[in-house]
């Protein structure tokens, strides 16, 4: 029969939150669900300073009661035998009770914290925390911590009226994409540790496939058990469901109300008789119409006929139910660990050449090219391994500005670092590993004979450059959505394709910063100067255009809300051009001081 497990997280997103917002070092009564992550305790408060079978023990049964009068002490004392009796000068010749030192220790002292898996004596979240999300216009409440639902704030709730509600609320984005990336390592973790069937269940949970897996956990109360606390030690709180169907499972982790329950075959129909329509993952135009109709429970579902039922609320209730008892199947798309290519060589004798490693890197490469062609990849980043005698690792790493198993390419590129490799007293082993690859298939052929109009692969000539130049020395320029020249350009790759270049012409090169030229002799406000120094050289303009008017980006910041620039392209004499711009408009003193600034050159 069928088993499967679904594991369900309903406060993934805020307890992921406060994971990684965990100080290093909690403050004062501060708990956390993770033993793992707490200091050590020390358990020992070291051998006693009185010797065993004489005196007085600070642990001595009548030590540990409430402290009584001078009578009943000495009453007490008299009448213990002789050798039990404390000694008169124990803690400055008093004889009234002492409380054992070490009873109420702190646990950051060395006493006993609580329980790993016990309620703390105060709350995790020391203000309320909430989690939102814009909905178009608006904000939405996505997530609560429990002290904030304690005070009424719940997902669905206007973020607006939740600062109305609570003054001293703390506020974060919410990150779906990361909550997702985190259910997708969950997944890989059950894979490799738990069956090998897992897959991602929406937006708050995981499916595992524990057919035939769970007795190697001592069954599935043990397994659920298990789960549980491994979250618990991660922080995380979880509710766990073993049914035969998927949807049934579904259904008990998130309605069923139970950390762990788990559900015999056959019996969906009473189990799920009780849980509300929602539990059936229904649409929301379904959920509405049932609530019109006054249909609460799967149990008003299952009387009903198909036909009717089909109408009302649509044919999808009927595939969700039929999934939930374990009529109808629901496969479950499993996640695939995704395993890096990777060929090794062990070799007989050390070796310290160039020539014997460069042999042994065409070898890897030809037995990488082949598991490549296998499984359809190519090569975007390569790294060999080599391991020497005394035992220290020598990386040497490539990378294709496009994806390739081309052998002879490969080689090429691992010749042009080879003399980084440091052999010392000898290479005994190579590894070489492919962290980064992307699907490669089989291109159909052109004809025999090449056109001219047939575009050059630049890719093989650019990789060489980046292996003899380093990886951010080739680039092409791209433009950035933005009106001020400085920030209008970024850095892209050397095989993508810039588009958006503006219409007016822009110089050849743009100085990171403009500088600032002196003695400038110009006719405000729309003429170009007719001369100016620049780094103490004189220049004298023989022709000028412009001026071309770019106002600052008032969104950024409050100084260039009426920043004004008149950019001119001017040529001076001998023959160079340069790119020039005033500040200011020449009217209006708060656009700028109507200083000059030289920013670029053209060719």
């Amino acid at each position: 029969m069928p088993r499967v497990a679904s594991l369900y997280l309903p406060q993934l997103p805020i307890e992921r939150l406060r994971r990684l917002e965990r100080p290093a070092a909690p403050p004062e009564r501060a708990w956390s669900p993770a033993p793992l992550l707490a200091p050590p305790i020390d358990d020992d408060p070291g051998a006693c300073s009185v010797p065993r079978g004489g005196g007085w023990r600070p642990g001595a049964r009548w030590a540990q009661g409430v402290a009584l009068g001078r009578e009943a002490d000495a009453a007490q004392i008299a009448q213990l035998p002789a050798h039990q009796r404390p000694p008169m000068r124990e803690l400055g010749r008093r004889s009234e009770a002492a409380d054992p030192p070490f009873r109420a220790m702190r646990p950051d002292e060395g006493g006993r914290g609580p329980a790993p898996f016990a309620q703390p004596a105060w709350p995790l979240w020391e203000r309320p925390t909430v989690l939102i999300e814009r909905v178009g216009q608006r904000e939405i409440v996505t997530a609560a911590c429990p002290v904030a639902l304690s005070l009424d704030l719940l997902p669905g709730m206007a973020a607006a009226h939740a600062r109305a509600l609570i003054a001293d609320l703390d506020v974060h984005e919410a990150d779906a994409e990361g909550d997702r990336d985190w259910l997708g390592r969950l997944a890989l973790h059950a894979v490799g540790h738990w069956t090998p069937v897992a897959s991602v269940s929406g937006a708050d949970g995981i499916w595992l496939d524990v057919t035939g897996t769970t007795h190697l956990f001592g069954g599935e109360e043990r397994f659920c058990r298990r789960v549980l606390r491994f979250l618990a030690r991660l922080g995380f709180t979880g509710r766990i469901a073993i049914a035969g169907a998927p949807g049934a499972a579904h259904a008990l982790a998130r309605y069923g109300g139970e950390a762990v329950a788990i559900l015999k075959p056959g019996a969906e129909v009473t189990a799920l008789a009780r849980l509300p329509v929602a539990a059936l993952r229904l649409e929301p135009q379904a959920l509405a119409a049932a609530a019109r109709f006054g249909l609460e429970c799967v149990g008003d579902l299952l009387p009903m006929p198909r036909g009717p039922l089909a109408r009302r609320l649509g044919l999808s209730t009927v595939a969700r139910l039929d999934q939930a008892l374990g009529r109808a199947a629901e496969p479950i798309v499993p996640v695939i660990p995704f395993e890096a290519p990777e060929v090794s060589r062990r070799l007989l004798e050390p070796i310290g050449t160039p020539q014997a490693i460069a042999q042994v890197i065409a070898d890897l490469v030809g037995d990488l090219v082949a598991v490549l062609e296998r499984r359809g990849l190519g090569v975007r980043a390569a790294v060999i391994t080599a391991e020497r005698v005394d035992g220290a690792d020598q990386h040497l790493s490539i990378g294709a500005s496009r994806a390739t198993r081309d052998a002879r390419h490969l080689v090429r590129m691992f010749g042009l670092r080879i003399d980084r490799l440091e052999p010392g007293l000898g290479i005994e082993a190579m590894r070489l590993v492919v962290p980064h690859s992307e699907p490669l298939g089989a291109r159909a052929a052109g004809a025999l004979l090449s056109s001219e109009e047939d575009a050059a692969d630049l890719a093989p000539a650019i990789d060489q450059l980046t292996g003899r130049a380093g990886e951010g020395a080739v680039f092409r320029l791209g433009l950035e959505q933005s009106d001020v020249p400085e920030r209008a350009v970024r850095r892209l790759g050397p095989l993508s394709d810039p588009a958006g270049w503006p219409a007016w012409k822009r110089p050849v090169r743009i100085l990171r910063r403009p500088e600032l030229l002196t003695h400038v002799v110009a006719l405000l406000p729309d003429h170009p100067p007719r001369r100016f120094t620049w780094r103490g050289k004189a220049y004298r303009v023989v022709a000028g255009d412009g001026p071309e008017r770019i106002h600052g980006e008032w969104w950024r910041t409050d100084r260039e809300l009426w920043a004004v620039r008149d950019y001119f392209r001017v040529e001076v004499e001998g023959g160079q051009r340069f790119w020039l711009f005033r500040r200011g408009d020449g009217v209006e003193s708060e656009t700028g001081d109507l200083s000059w600034h030289l920013h670029g050159f053209f060719g």
